[in-house]
């Protein structure tokens, strides 16, 4: 089984399992989900060129395409969570 890093960032759960990458409480009504699609080697680090942003509903009662509540491809990492913790702080104030 691969190992799964567990670390906290401005007070959420951020879990990274290869590729994917998921930032927020699991018990609140929303998380961001990002899955890194493309990589390049530079050096000897692999960067993100292509990461697919998703904020996702926790509400087990719904499909997974339901589930989607915004969705977008960035460019590099840094932009790519930005946009995703802008969406998910915006998501998690709403009423």
């Amino acid at each position: 089984m691969a190992d799964i890093q567990t670390l906290n960032y401005r007070g959420k759960p951020l879990v990274r399992q290869g590729n994917f990458l998921f930032y927020g409480n699991p018990d609140d009504k929303a998380i961001l989900f990002l899955s890194i699609l493309e990589s390049k080697k530079v050096g000897d680090a692999d960067i993100a060129t292509r990461v697919l942003v998703q904020i996702q509903s926790t509400d087990d009662s719904l499909s997974y395409n339901q589930k989607i509540l915004k969705q977008v491809e960035k460019q590099n990492f840094y932009d790519a969570f930005e946009i995703g913790s802008i969406w998910l702080d915006r998501e998690l104030s709403k009423k």
